[in-house]
């Protein structure tokens, strides 16, 4: 882009010194504002100011989902035209010019086109949007978060004074009359119903005590029930931390919420029910326990007691010193069989010994003796222990001897030695 470009394209400058004019400001903004063109614009109308006598009609076009709007302006004759007359809260489609008043300073759309969007188009951009989400995963059951059992405080949006406030309300504290509520009452149709709901959402997702929240209208026409289909609410619904129950409509009703909320209610009576429990049906269920417990107690008190009682009637326990004594004779006739073993062994090992004796008696020195032998036994004379003697050099004429005879001994002196022939 060569620098002429360049410098054409950049906004004037003005200065402390060379301040521009308002009449200026407002030339150099129309220039700015009129470049767009022709634009098609969907919003939702939420004042109509017409009078037959007017040449020119002023209308307020607000965003399905920001809190913003535009002012259209266009010829009555043109309102005149269509099929069917416009009224707060239609969505329309128009063909307008961004146009910048420079007089009054002022902004709005001049409309040569105004168009009703129809309940099959408002339908399929419904499903489509529904296609979108659920192809980005925020239908997934896996993302549902579950319920509290018994919510210590509940969330509730709904619009005041609404049939759907008055029966979450009413159904909830009959079924658990310790129920507590937070309520933001908020727009449930139009053009500010998508931005209040989704603040009323925040507001409920940051309060610790909120438990689940509900979000409640009763039953409307497709148009009626758009905000609910709005692709903001989803997002903020599916941001949330709390769990979200939505109850919108009737049975056959079925916003997108239904799909993205945590739980889909068929009713705002029916959100009552599922979010709270009936305290007579716990009573009747906590009731039913303890007799279920009592029952087990009361059984196996009665099971253990027959299990003592056959303990009880056992011979053992009947006469807890029958095994002692049982024991006891045991014992006596062991020793006594003990005892008659030991005698038994001790005469054998006696007689045996005996007979030991007997041929100890019949083989050894004192039976010699007595049949007229005797033993000599030299003396040493350093006096150790006497010796046998068996040859004559043991005893030398001199040697002192001792003769052993079977009833003593005789001392006697060596006179002479004389060898065996």
């Amino acid at each position: 882009m060569s620098q002429v470009a360049e410098d054409a394209q950049k906004p004037p400058t003005s200065t402390p010194e060379a301040p521009w004019p308002v009449s200026k400001v407002n030339t150099t903004i129309k220039g700015w504002i009129e470049r767009l063109g022709w634009l098609w614009v969907e919003g939702q109308l939420t004042q109509i100011n017409m009078k037959p006598s007017w040449k020119l009609s002023y209308l307020t076009l607000r965003d399905t989902e920001e809190q913003t709007s535009v002012q259209l302006t266009c010829s009555t004759d043109l309102l005149r035209k269509l099929p069917a007359p416009l009224k707060d809260g239609d969505r329309v489609v128009v063909h307008g010019k961004p146009a910048f008043y420079a007089g009054r300073g002022t902004f709005s759309l001049w409309v040569t086109d105004i168009r009703h969007v129809g309940e099959g188009e408002l339908l399929a951009r419904i499903e489509m949007l529904r296609k979108q989400l659920a192809a980005e995963g925020l239908f997934d059951p896996s993302r549902k978060r579950p319920l509290p059992y018994l919510p210590k405080k509940i969330g509730l949006i709904t619009g005041r004074g609404s049939a759907a406030e008055r029966d979450v309300l009413s159904v909830a504290q009959n079924r658990w009359p310790a129920v507590n509520f937070r309520v933001i009452n908020t727009a449930v149709q139009g053009a500010n119903a998508v931005p209040e709901v989704v603040e009323a959402l925040r507001t409920l997702d940051d309060d610790l005590d909120v438990d689940v929240i509900i979000i409640a209208r009763g039953g409307g026409s497709v148009e009626d029930l758009l905000p609910f289909s709005e692709e903001a609410l989803q997002r903020a619904v599916a941001a949330a931390v709390t769990p979200v129950v939505s109850a919108i409509g009737h049975e056959p009703d079925n916003p997108v919420l239904d799909n993205v909320a945590d739980l889909r209610a068929a009713t705002p009576t029916d959100a009552a029910k599922r979010v709270v429990p009936d305290v007579v049906q716990e009573r009747e269920l906590v009731r039913q326990a303890r007799e279920r417990m009592a029952a087990a107690l009361r059984g196996w008190v009665e099971r253990e007691h027959r299990g003592l009682a056959n303990i009880r009637s056992r011979p053992v326990l009947a006469d807890p010193l029958t095994p002692i004594r049982q024991r006891k004779e045991e014992l006596d006739r062991a020793v006594a069989m003990i005892r008659r073993e030991v005698s038994y062994l001790l005469g054998q090992e006696t007689s045996r010994i005996q007979a030991l004796r007997a041929q100890i008696s019949a083989l050894g020195p004192a039976a010699t003796l007595e049949r007229g032998y005797a033993v000599v036994q030299v003396v040493p004379r350093d006096h150790s222990a006497p010796q046998v003697v068996t040859n004559i050099a043991q005893s030398p004429p001199g040697s002192q001897l001792r003769i052993r005879v079977g009833d003593g001994s005789i001392t006697a002196a060596s006179m002479s030695t004389t060898p065996a022939d």
